[in-house]
């Protein structure tokens, strides 16, 4: 007779290989039914391509002027909080990179609170496609690519003139923040819509994590009370969009003593910060009760 913790051991495997596949499943019709949607804003926007192209200039130019501050204060000093412009443009350029991208591929979801309170979230929900990945996609429009390629540009700027001894760890930490930059700022998006479900008027707290944030990293952590750069370690984890690595990629101390591994862990910060974002989002559309219309 078959040993009985061995049929149990099978059924269990096979029961986490199912489950798995079918979170699996999920994530790729999530995906799908995201590029779908975005597919059909974008044809419509193309359908006018010059106002297509003046409103990504007009973007681009406006997003511009962040920096624009930053070099006419290096006008009148050498350094910010020991920090010079190549090193600061680094810090510009990943950050604005980051928000560009989330911005740009789940940016629409903080709408959420209006579809709330017009009942329009209850047409999203009885479609055959995750709620979430329709919120994403809703309005999804190129011109937001406007800071990311302004965003490029200053980046690639600071990596020539920066004075950096590149090793190999330091090439490798730039694309590895960039993506895991993108994934913190886009679990913001989605953590910070999801309070829409029970307080509407949360897309400004939102807004002041996001853009809010994204303008705070511009910055050099010495400038800042230890306290608040703490906070955005543990609190809210905008250090390791660019704060935390751009210390072993620009070879600065870290002004609040943390160990070194700190540099390294932006990859957990970023699955970390989806997980909760998920668990805010599934929780959310739990507490929904329609608005009754």
């Amino acid at each position: 007779m078959a040993d009985p913790s061995s049929r149990s051991g099978v059924s269990a495997g096979a029961e986490l290989s199912f489950g798995a596949d079918s979170l699996l499943g999920r994530a790729r019709w999530a995906l799908r039914a995201w590029w779908l949607m975005a597919g059909m804003w974008t044809r419509a926007i193309m359908s006018y391509r010059a106002s297509f192209v003046l409103v990504l200039c007009a973007n681009l130019l406006v997003t511009s002027l962040d920096f624009v501050v930053l070099v006419l204060m290096f006008q009148h000093t050498d350094e910010l909080g020991g920090w010079t412009l190549p090193e600061i443009g680094f810090l510009y350029g990943t950050s604005a990179f980051a928000l560009g991208v989330a911005n740009l591929l789940v940016g629409s979801v903080d709408s959420l609170g209006e579809r709330i309170r017009s009942g329009t979230l209850d047409t999203m929900l009885i479609r055959p496609a995750p709620a979430l990945a329709q919120v994403c996609a809703e309005r999804f429009s190129l011109r937001r690519l406007g800071r990311v390629f302004q965003a490029v540009a200053v980046l690639l700027w600071s990596l020539v003139a920066v004075d950096v001894h590149w090793t190999w760890d330091r090439v490798l930490l730039v694309p590895v923040l960039l993506a895991c930059g993108s994934v913190i700022f886009a679990a913001l998006f989605i953590g910070g819509a999801a309070l829409q479900f029970w307080w509407g008027e949360a897309k400004e707290l939102q807004n002041s994590f996001t853009y809010g944030g994204a303008t705070l990293l511009h910055y050099p952590p010495t400038i800042f009370a230890k306290e608040l750069v703490a906070g955005a370690v543990f609190g809210v984890p905008l250090a390791f969009v660019n704060w935390l690595p751009a210390l072993h990629v620009l070879g600065r101390p870290d002004p609040i003593g943390l160990p070194a591994a700190f540099q390294f862990a932006s990859p957990v910060a970023a699955v970390f910060s989806a997980w909760l974002a998920g668990l805010a989002w599934r929780a959310g559309l739990r507490a929904y009760r329609g608005t009754g219309s």
